[in-house]
């Protein structure tokens, strides 16, 4: 699934279109703000963000992508008509893997999204792909939990909330932390929440669950147990 944020309506369809053309689905986002509440919701493979964006524009939203632990290896490809060598400069600087500059071929682009994908692949196989401790195992590529090699059902949130904990096994993270991680750190939701999903997490986990402490006063850690 690609994530297309850009403003221009008939261009961000056109993209839609010829990316269906090409084997992908894709997603639609006007603003900035719109794309990082579907990053807190959906998986995506690759990011092609334009600049020029009512509100927050593309480069402080590729800067906020590269930020957050669950997103920051994300691929992004700037598509934007701002050609000048200045903004392809700070685009590479904060992390992008791309700049096409409009108008643009849709060849072109389809061949460079499919070359940075294939890179992605390639890397997958040095990349931790699983995260585990003890019997439980997270299968970040295909989005699953396990316990003892049995699937669970865990909802979108306590995934992420599961994951943000066991890339830093044996680190206390604070409430608020863990919050800017998994949800969006400009929403305003109470931390109050995290307790109530780490709740649901041991549950679901049983025995298991025990593995997520809780540092009182402060938040959360996972223990770390060999897998």
């Amino acid at each position: 699934m690609l994530l297309v944020v850009e403003d221009d309506l008939d261009l961000a369809h056109l993209l839609e279109y010829n990316l269906y053309r090409a084997g992908y689905k894709s997603c639609l986002s006007p603003t900035a703000e719109e794309a990082l509440e579907l990053l807190s919701q959906k998986s995506f493979d690759l990011v092609l963000l334009d600049i020029m964006l009512p509100g927050m524009d593309g480069f402080e939203l590729c800067r906020k992508i590269r930020q957050h632990q669950l997103y920051k290896d994300i691929p992004i490809i700037m598509v934007t008509a701002k050609g000048e060598e200045i903004d392809r400069i700070l685009g590479f600087e904060l992390g992008i893997d791309d700049y096409v500059v409009k108008p643009f071929s849709p060849r072109e682009l389809n061949l460079r999204i499919r070359a940075i994908l294939k890179r992605e692949r390639r890397r997958g196989g040095t990349m931790q792909e699983i995260l585990s401790s003890g019997g439980v195992a997270v299968d970040l590529s295909r989005h699953i939990v396990s316990l003892d090699g049995r699937e669970l059902v865990f909802t979108l949130m306590e995934f992420k909330l599961l994951v943000a904990l066991l890339k830093r096994k044996g680190e206390a993270q604070s409430r608020e932390s863990l919050l800017s991680d998994v949800w969006d750190i400009d929403k305003s939701i109470s931390t109050r929440t995290i307790d109530t999903h780490i709740t649901r997490i041991r549950e679901k986990l049983g025995e298991s669950g025990s593995i997520i402490k809780t540092v009182r006063g402060f938040g959360y850690k996972l223990d770390e147990m060999q897998g």
